[in-house]
């Protein structure tokens, strides 16, 4: 929520995801379990989907989605620029300048 014209929404299948400019970058479920999906570069994707925890999200995988189930703990700081990259990669331009500089 600290990044600029970011709202948070719960969709009608109970899953909350944190938006900009009514684009998701973060999308929270509680299937089985908690996991956190977030838009992620290309190649970040393959380099996560080599790590225990991580996947391809189902249905969005394709367009950079990645997982995170929790069944093994991320290191907090690593989440952290992933949800920064997700920002990054679906905000506009203007707003994505004011959190790179």
């Amino acid at each position: 929520m600290e990044f600029p014209e970011v709202f948070e929404e719960v969709d009608s299948f109970g899953h909350t995801s944190f938006r900009v400019k009514d684009k998701p970058f973060v999308m929270m479920g509680e299937e089985e379990r908690l996991s956190i999906a977030v838009k992620t570069l290309p190649e970040t994707q393959e380099f996560l989907l080599q790590k225990e925890g991580f996947s391809k999200t189902p249905y969005i995988g394709q367009h950079g989605w990645t997982s995170f189930d929790f069944t093994v703990v991320p290191e907090w700081d690593d989440l952290e620029s992933f949800i920064t990259e997700g920002y990054l990669r679906t905000a506009p331009k203007r707003l994505a300048k004011l959190v790179q500089s």
